[in-house]
C-alpha cells in the first residue's frame, strides 16, 4: 500500500509540473502566468507537506 501512495504522490507532482509547463507556454500575459504558477506551486507544496499524513509511518501495519 505504501508503494501505491508514493506512486500517486509522484504522479500528482508530475501533473503539477505538466500543468506549469502548459501554463507557461500558453498564457501570454506575464502577470497572469506568474499568478497561475504561484497557485500551482502552492498546491504542489500542500501536496508535498501533507504526504506524511497519508503515508503509513509504522511500516504499513494497520492494527487497531
Amino acid at each position: 500500500m505504501g508503494r501505491e501512495l508514493v506512486k500517486r504522490l509522484a504522479i500528482a507532482l508530475a501533473a503539477f509540473v505538466a500543468l506549469g509547463v502548459l501554463a507557461w507556454n500558453t498564457i501570454s500575459d506575464q502577470r497572469i502566468r506568474l499568478g497561475t504558477l504561484a497557485i500551482l506551486a502552492m498546491f504542489a507544496l500542500k501536496t508535498w507537506v501533507r504526504r506524511k499524513d497519508v503515508l503509513p509511518s509504522d511500516g504499513g501495519s494497520d492494527t487497531k
